[in-house]
């Protein structure tokens, strides 16, 4: 049997994962749900605690529409495969300071989990060779704090809707390079 390089192992998952893209748009649906939420009545607290609720359905509906769409969450006989959900994982060693923002600033929590969740993106740009997910990684990050700074805290909910909007626009990103590169490789 030949041993594949990195570049040919990378490249069999992002062609059968299609780059991510199930998670990704699932992530918009769910920020969109969480920026719903956020335009309730409740606490901030209270708030959060629903973000965190509404965010433990990402997997199934990923699963879901990686059918629809018909990405490949395992690649069989590839030692990469693996990484993709370590990467996952790695955002939450940040839940910590999730906790402390949730317990002592509620009103800013929303901003910390999109600032999360934003930032998780950057080492994808490396797994799927995608730019678009360093790029957005930045744009989530940054535009999070720069949105959250210059707005009132009743207005938290634009937090969550901007990442949902953003987290959409990487889906297209996404779609359109990869039928790009599918298109080049006919």
């Amino acid at each position: 049997m030949k041993q594949k390089n990195i570049t040919d192992l990378k490249s069999e998952i992002q062609l059968q994962a299609k780059n991510g893209i199930d998670f990704i748009l699932a992530a918009g649906i769910v920020w969109l749900l969480i920026s719903y939420i956020w335009t309730l009545g409740y606490s901030s607290y209270q708030k959060s605690i629903f973000t965190f609720m509404i965010g433990s359905i990402l997997l199934p509906l990923a699963f879901g529409l990686s059918k629809i769409i018909k990405t490949n969450w395992k690649v069989k006989d590839n030692p990469l495969q693996p990484l993709g959900l370590w990467l996952n994982f790695a955002q939450l060693i940040y839940f910590p300071f999730l906790i402390f923002t949730l317990i002592k600033h509620p009103d800013y929590f929303i901003m910390a989990y999109a600032i999360i969740t934003g930032a998780h993106l950057f080492p994808y740009a490396w797994f799927y060779d995608e730019i678009g997910y360093a790029a957005w990684a930045i744009l989530i990050s940054v535009g999070t704090l720069l949105l959250t700074l210059n707005i009132a805290t009743e207005k938290m909910w634009t937090i969550p809707l901007f990442t949902s909007i953003m987290l959409f626009l990487l889906t297209i990103w996404i779609y359109i390079r990869i039928t790009n590169k599918n298109k080049k490789k006919v």
